[in-house]
């Protein structure tokens, strides 16, 4: 697989495997097996999707991703993404030494002196210490225990306010998909002028945007607290009647290049501007062929139209990137705000 440079001199895979699913905080009732994680991270390098995304507060994977590590003849086979999410409870009085014990404990957790790229989500903007925490990030960086710091989930007016602190970030991570279209209002062109990447989660919408979803009437029982999520997102696009819409027209586009839904959903985002990486979500390799596919598959012009005769309908979601997760109870409930 092809890499794409994030920023000058580090290049990462355009598909990026997720490890939320491999979270016990992920599935409701699944267990995960540490062996055949590890084995399916391995092949996952291996066959060339070979950044890795995860985060301090996913339990129990950045340990798995070490032992995967391991297995690697090489530890520069493998780029390693992870997160700093400090606890909603402590942010209105900070501490500033968390960042430097949470990255710490990454690195001891993942083995290795160095990782590569270090996520910054902050829970609530009413709380300002966000500066003093990308601050002590940026110390980290220079000492070499961080390559590149990036953030997750900020909206536009905060990815601006970091840039003129003089803590621009390399890259956003945030919820990008067909399905929830809110970076375009204004953000993705910022990033674009800016050099800051975009890494999308989200991109086939916690496997809603698949063949398994077509027609058949709306679900009222879930598996996963991303189904619970998601199904919420199609609420907001319009409801489930045109998400079908959207599923058929991916559908028809997926049978033209002998392909999926959620190959379909994930190839449109790394055509959108600025946007560096899809993350996908990967529980084991069932889905790694198509997964590699991904690069390879550069929409027309008339597939574009297609989908977007679906997409001026649409109602949503709108506002700021993140601002229902964090402001409304139906998104927010959702979320785990003190896992660290």
């Amino acid at each position: 697989m092809k890499k794409r440079s994030l920023v000058a001199g580090y290049e990462i895979s355009p598909v990026i495997k997720g490890g939320w699913q491999l979270s016990s905080g992920h599935s409701l009732d699944r267990k995960i097996e540490d062996e055949q994680a590890i084995s399916d991270t391995v092949a996952f390098i291996e066959a060339g999707i070979s950044t890795l995304d995860f985060g301090d507060i996913y339990t129990g994977v950045e340990e798995l991703i070490g032992k995967a590590v391991k297995r690697l003849a090489n530890r520069n086979l493998v780029q390693l993404h992870t997160k700093y999410v400090p606890n909603e409870n402590f942010l209105h009085d900070f501490d500033r030494t968390d960042v430097r014990t949470i990255v710490e404990r990454s690195l001891t957790r993942l083995g290795v002196e160095t990782v590569d790229l270090v996520q910054f989500h902050w829970w609530k903007y009413e709380a300002q210490n966000y500066l003093v925490a990308m601050e002590e990030l940026f110390k980290l960086k220079a000492e070499g225990k961080i390559r590149h710091v990036g953030i997750t989930n900020f909206d536009l007016p905060h990815v601006k306010e970091f840039v003129s602190a003089g803590f621009k970030p390399a890259s956003i991570q945030l919820q990008y998909s067909i399905l929830d279209r809110r970076p375009e209002a204004g953000l993705t062109e910022y990033c674009a002028a800016n050099d800051i990447g975009l890494l999308c989660y989200g991109t086939v919408a916690g496997g809603f945007l698949s063949e398994k979803f077509l027609n058949v009437p709306e679900p009222k029982q879930v598996e996963t607290r991303s189904n619970v999520k998601y199904q919420l997102i199609i609420e907001e696009f319009g409801g489930w009647a045109l998400f079908q819409e959207l599923l058929q027209a991916l559908k028809s586009i997926a049978d033209k290049y002998s392909t999926d839904i959620a190959t379909i959903a994930s190839a449109y985002m790394l055509g959108r501007p600025a946007v560096k990486g899809v993350i996908v979500g990967a529980r084991n390799i069932s889905h790694l062929q198509s997964n590699l596919r991904i690069p390879e598959i550069v929409l027309t012009a008339d597939d574009l139209a297609a989908l977007q005769a679906v997409l001026s309908r649409s109602t949503g979601p709108t506002g700021e990137v993140y601002y229902l997760e964090r402001y409304t109870d139906k998104h927010r409930n959702i979320m785990h705000t003190n896992n660290n």
